[in-house]
């Protein structure tokens, strides 16, 4: 499958919590064949194990608040230079503040790349309470509460907008609408994505 525009292949997907994030980033992967790098997933895997970095992520997460950089950084950093990613790769949840940004624009200027795309799902924040809520108990998650849901929505707002508007300086930023259908939400990426 040759063509003369490259797809983009190193990209980030932001929004906030229950946006759709996993569900979309699960379907770019397999459309575009690069691995998934979600912190959410390697911090959940950590607590389900009991890792020491899983009780230390639980006790953050259980608050509604985020891992601290420092071991956030070393496992993205891990993550990014493995063989599976050499060719692309599909960030979720990462990086969250300024300071994960110049962190990550660190690492890709050491494996010689750049992101090539970030895609912004938008979702209006009551709908994303009522969400995550419902997902709370389907899956039976301590952190889909509505106190700590509305903590992280306030995170996300404080520390994720300014890098969303560094990303919109760099010309990087793709916006869709995340409430819209999982289909059509899919349908929006794909087309920002030029596919």
């Amino acid at each position: 499958m040759t063509t003369e525009t490259k797809t983009p292949s190193r990209l980030l997907i932001v929004g906030p919590p229950g946006a759709g994030k996993g569900t979309q980033a699960e379907r770019i992967v397999e459309a575009l064949g690069v691995p998934a790098i979600s912190t959410g997933d390697i911090f959940r895997a950590n607590v389900s194990q009991e890792t020491e970095l899983g009780v230390l992520a639980k006790s953050y997460m259980d608050r509604g608040e985020y891992v601290p950089d420092s071991v956030t950084n070393d496992m993205v950093r891990d993550r990014l230079a493995q063989d599976d990613a050499k060719d692309g790769f599909l960030l979720d949840g990462y990086p969250r503040t300024l300071a994960q940004v110049d962190a990550l624009d660190g690492m890709l200027k050491d494996l010689g790349t750049e992101l090539d795309c970030v895609i912004e799902l938008v979702v209006d924040h009551e709908a994303v309470v009522q969400r995550l809520l419902e997902r709370g108990k389907q899956q039976g998650r301590s952190d889909d509460n509505e106190e700590t849901i509305r903590r992280r929505l306030e995170v996300y707002t404080e520390q994720t907008t300014p890098l969303i508007e560094v990303y919109t300086e760099r010309g990087l930023v793709k916006t869709v609408d995340g409430s819209a259908a999982i289909d059509e939400v899919t349908a929006e990426i794909m087309k920002a994505l030029g596919r």
